[in-house]
């Protein structure tokens, strides 16, 4: 599995930097461009969602999953939830409010990018740029490039636009920026047993967050890959791409998208091995970050997976599965949902 923060040294003539989110995404046909200011239809209302304090069994006992083992016992404190991922309108008004500078649009720092030359350093992030035919799967840059001028106005790059997808997920969003909206917005990101609390709808553990069964009743229940990756997705869940928020049903929570359509961030560092010595109440997360295939990069948890999971390549929309990302990096797959601590009101 292909994680968060490559840089691929290029010709001179191109810069090819790689902003992995654990696993990522897929592009639609662009279409001119637009700023935060050129949104033409009406935004889902944001809502918040209560979710009642109590224990859940944490992780996964799939081989597939070592750095979420062992199964664990957690008890956690209520809290508030997006209902929903933050959208493309959501995330326009914290711009708007703030003329904040998300970081796939700021310049690059040469100290960062050692022996590349200056004039390529040119602000982007990463896209899923599927190939015309089937390629190994154990090259993930088959499929993935750094384009300048892709962020979160423009995901595919420069003449892509999110005008007319107010209602869909922002992505192209790295954990610096996902807390800036969060502080902004006076939320926070959830921890990650708080998300998989909440993804888990009351039902408690099972195969999928929705269920055991992948298609209960022959439909698909998230919005992940179908067809021969990464070459061929053929949307066989309505949609190629990122679909609008609420799309799928929502769970028993009244929470929708908690797998699949793009990866959420967490507040937790990243450590393979946190599990075997989390708290039982509140987990917080370790305090320090440490992946062992870069050790160097600071990551944070990512959760749920994107449309770009299936059983071909990334199976990490599963129940108990984790993520990763280094704190700056994006793709255009990658987005986030808030939590808040106050209080349950009294009936």
């Amino acid at each position: 599995m292909i994680t968060a923060y490559k840089v691929i040294k290029s010709t001179l003539a191109t810069l090819l930097v790689i902003s992995f989110a654990a696993c990522q995404s897929t592009p639609t046909t662009p279409s001119s461009q637009t700023s935060s200011e050129a949104m033409l239809t009406i935004p889902v209302p944001p809502k918040m969602v209560w979710v009642a304090d109590g224990t859940l069994i944490m992780g996964s006992d799939d081989p597939a999953f070592p750095d979420a083992q062992p199964l664990h016992q957690v008890k956690l404190n209520g809290f508030w939830m997006d209902e929903h991922e933050v959208t493309n309108a959501e995330f326009a008004a914290f711009i708007n409010a703030t003329h904040y500078v998300t970081v796939a649009e700021r310049p690059l720092d040469p100290a960062d990018f050692p022996g590349v030359p200056v004039e390529s350093l040119v602000p982007g992030s990463a896209v899923f740029s599927p190939p015309s035919h089937s390629v190994p799967l154990d090259d993930p840059t088959q499929w993935w490039q750094y384009t300048s001028g892709a962020n979160w106005r423009h995901p595919l790059g420069p003449n892509s636009t999110i005008q007319g997808k107010e209602n869909f997920p922002v992505v192209q969003i790295s954990y610096t920026d996902a807390v800036a909206y969060a502080k902004w917005a006076g939320k926070r990101l959830p921890t990650e047993a708080e998300w998989e609390y909440a993804a888990q709808g009351g039902n408690g553990r099972q195969k999928y967050y929705w269920g055991n069964e992948l298609k209960p009743g022959g439909k698909w229940m998230a919005n992940i890959f179908q067809g021969n990756f990464p070459e061929a997705d053929s949307g066989e869940d309505g949609f190629v791409g990122i679909a609008p928020v609420k799309s799928f049903p929502a769970n028993g929570y009244g929470l929708y998208d908690m797998e699949g359509n793009v990866w959420e961030w967490c507040s937790d560092f990243y450590r393979p091995d946190y599990y075997s010595h989390s708290p039982k109440e509140n987990p917080q997360g370790p305090k320090d970050s440490y992946d062992p295939d870069e050790p160097k990069a600071v990551k944070h948890v990512q959760r749920g997976g994107s449309f770009l999971c299936s059983d071909q390549y990334c199976i990490r929309y599963r129940e108990g599965s984790r993520g990763k990302g280094e704190v700056n990096s994006a793709s255009n797959n990658l987005g986030f949902r808030c939590v808040n601590s106050r209080a349950m009101p009294k009936r």
